[in-house]
């Protein structure tokens, strides 16, 4: 095994009974590396988490942690090496917060589960580490799910684990605490050298967090890659199978699908100007064209999912003639333009021109609204 290899999986079957679900898994990752394990709903993630974790007896292959086989290991000298946040509810009956978090102490504690003082500190640390203080005193039975999301990540932390496994922590989490919880992950990986594998929903997330992706898809067939690797191409559109609509591996972004029909509308806009009318037209189901954009833009890409047509240039050369004549002869076909009031400079200087026309034509409106009310 390489020196710099932490985690290694070799040829892992995971599956219940005998009957594997997923097979052949294999990769390495180095000490404080991340990997996000992504796919639709059913594909398999919480299955091969699972696995990992010894929840479910593996078929096939082997884990190590440092040259270690985890299935050979005494559970508690596993919970030294490995903590595990998974999504099912555990049962606390009448413990607070603080008593849950200690509980990441355990494989540290004497045969009566006793804490030292260093053993609170620690506790302390990890509620503070998660925002979490506050409800320290709290009965976990009476906090919300993203609370407790929020103290099973701190009993998790609380274990000082080389490994940490979470099966999709940020459910129930609102965005704020979506990001505290993932910052949180990244410094850890980052100062404390711990080894994340986590599954994720929110994509761009994880494809901003992690060293590594696992894409697990609706047949169960694994691909390994870097987040440039699996977001260069249209390997998310496949993964999850988005037929309605379209996911932009650049941005981020989901976009529902584009209105159908024969568009009769230009929107001229740019720097940001154009996508919320976009979205409008796109909500009301009215096709139109988009304008003259330059590829760079930040309008291109919403305006390339929602649109009919865009009359694009790419970046950083004048407008071509071409791209000129397609302009004028959309704008004479179409019977309104509308201007999203964005200022044009030197190199797009034509939206300024067909604006000019547009108002001679009686074309241009300032909003989708006014066009409405015209019709």
């Amino acid at each position: 095994m390489k020196d710099n290899i932490f985690l290694k999986i070799d040829g892992l079957a995971a599956g219940y009974g005998r009957k594997p679900l997923i097979e052949d898994i294999s990769l390495e990752l180095e000490k404080g590396q991340i990997l996000t394990l992504i796919g639709p709903n059913g594909s398999g993630k919480s299955t091969i988490l699972k696995t990992i974790t010894r929840q479910l007896k593996a078929i096939d292959g082997i884990v190590t942690i440092d040259g270690s086989d985890i299935f050979r290991m005494h559970s508690k000298e596993l919970a030294r090496q490995m903590s595990v946040v998974l999504t099912q509810r555990i049962e606390t009956e009448l413990m607070t917060c603080r008593d849950v978090v200690a509980m990441g102490r355990y494989p540290y504690t004497d045969y009566f589960g006793r804490l030292s003082d260093e053993d609170n500190r620690i506790v302390e640390s990890s509620l503070k580490r998660v925002h979490a203080l506050e409800l320290a005193d709290v009965s976990f039975n009476e906090i919300s799910d993203g609370q407790r999301q929020r103290i099973m990540l701190a009993r998790a932390i609380c274990q000082q684990p080389d490994v940490m496994i979470l099966d999709e922590p940020t459910s129930y989490l609102d965005i704020r605490h979506k990001v505290i919880l993932l910052d949180i992950l990244r410094n850890m990986s980052h100062e404390d050298g711990i080894t994340v594998i986590m599954s994720l929903h929110e994509i761009d997330l994880a494809g901003k967090i992690s060293d590594m992706l696992m894409c697990v898809d609706e047949n169960h067939k694994v691909r390994l890659g870097t987040a440039r690797e699996i977001f260069a191409n249209d390997t998310i559109q496949k993964l999850y199978g988005i037929e309605g609509g379209s996911y932009d591996a650049v941005t981020g972004g989901v976009e529902l699908a584009k209105p159908c029909g024969s568009p009769d509308i230009l929107v001229i806009g740019g720097n940001g100007s154009g996508i919320p009318v976009y979205r409008k037209l796109q909500r009301k189901g009215i096709p139109f064209y988009a304008g003259v954009l330059y590829e760079n833009d930040i309008d291109y890409r919403v305006a390339k999912a929602l649109a009919a047509d865009v009359i694009s240039q790419k970046a950083f050369v004048p407008v071509s003639k071409n791209t000129e004549e397609k302009a004028y002869e959309v704008l004479n076909r179409v019977s309104a333009v509308v201007d999203c009031g964005c200022e044009h400079g030197e190199y797009d200087r034509i939206n300024t021109e067909l604006l000019k026309e547009a108002v001679r034509l009686g074309k241009k409106y300032n909003d989708i609204g006014s066009i409405e009310r015209m019709r």
